[in-house]
């Protein structure tokens, strides 16, 4: 009797379908959400960072294979730091599930690489507007491998999303048709990378992102030094050296190294924490604020059009948090299939 008072002392608060949750688990949703939105600025921060230092190294280093290479290389580095510290733990995997890891890290090279010798068949707007449609793709990927809707809104708050990249970057829409065939394919393997992202985090596998990059890092580095030999980046690297390397450029590679380390860290776990297909947003807003900074740091002209589709961006992006902050203060009830059996 006393247990079931104590029980109906807790304070409740009462939802719209007659259902009430208790105060601490509206303050355990409440604390997740601002967990999510950490996450996801400390994703936007190192991303923007990175961007703009890929941008100025590029300028001096012209190997993006190689570059990549670095960055895949100070990822072991640094995972196997944190490893040998106890940071984590590493899950004892079948040879399928390591041929899994395999694919995945060949995934993602494979969609650098595709990425790479697209720019070199279209112009950057259009591949820039192609790749916006990565959440259109993601939905699609979602909605026909795994049987998830999302709520009509959730659809309705991705076309400002994509049509304001369209309008920020419109310009000279130019492509081969093998360019129009590799960006569309680069936009759905950035998708698909994402998605299964997020599966290996969160399904069966469930590996931290630590170790996840632990393990993906070391065959990542391999991948990128055979593209690098492939597309001659390897002989021009060894002139770069020779004629113009120095101690203060090695430091700024290292450097770039490990902020790349950092935000591949913190985007796995922004990736698990607040789902695949917020990510991709978050990924045409970032586009955004890339020009934004651009306009501040460049003097880059920007036109009404380009004005226009940096807000519907930005206001689109706001959109898909507020519905899903709504979505996680208010969750729609849901029936289990043995339920509707039991039913019948």
């Amino acid at each position: 009797m006393a247990a079931d008072q104590r029980g109906s002392d807790l304070p409740t608060i009462a939802r719209p379908n007659g259902h009430t949750r208790s105060a601490s688990t509206v303050a355990t949703e409440q604390d997740s959400v601002r967990t999510k939105y950490a996450w996801l600025t400390l994703y936007f921060g190192l991303n923007l960072a990175l961007t703009l230092y890929n941008k100025a190294v590029m300028g001096k280093f012209p190997f993006p294979y190689l570059l990549t290479g670095i960055h895949a290389l100070c990822g072991s580095l640094g995972c196997m730091f944190f490893y040998q510290r106890g940071a984590f733990t590493l899950t004892r995997l079948s040879d399928r599930e390591n041929l899994t890891l395999l694919m995945f890290s060949t995934l993602y090279t494979i969609n650098i690489a595709i990425s790479n010798v697209s720019l070199n068949l279209v112009t950057i707007p259009f591949h820039q507007i192609v790749r916006a449609m990565t959440p259109f793709f993601l939905v699609i990927i979602y909605r026909v491998f795994f049987g998830k809707v999302y709520a009509t809104a959730t659809y309705i708050s991705l076309i400002p999303v994509v049509a304001g990249v369209g309008f920020a970057t419109a310009g000279d829409y130019y492509f081969t048709p093998m360019g129009f065939v590799l960006t569309l394919a680069g936009a759905f393997l950035a998708a698909l990378k994402t998605v299964v992202t997020n599966r290996i985090q969160t399904g069966r596998l469930k590996l931290s992102p630590l170790e996840l990059l632990y393990r993906m890092s070391p065959l990542a580095f391999v991948q990128t030094l055979v593209y690098a030999w492939f597309t001659g980046e390897i002989d021009g690297v060894q002139k770069y050296v020779a004629e113009t390397m120095t101690s203060r450029e090695v430091m700024i590679l290292l450097t770039n190294g490990a902020i790349a380390f950092a935000l591949n860290v913190i985007s796995f776990t922004a990736n698990k924490k607040t789902g695949a297909l917020t990510m991709t947003v978050a990924a045409n807003v970032k586009q955004i604020l890339t020009i934004v900074l651009s306009i501040f740091f460049w003097g880059l002209a920007v036109t009404w059009m380009n004005a226009i589709g940096i807000m519907l961006t930005l206001i689109g992006g706001a959109c898909k948090v507020e519905l899903e902050a709504k979505q996680k203060k208010n969750p729609a009830p849901t029936v289990q299939l043995a339920e509707v059996k039991a039913a019948s």
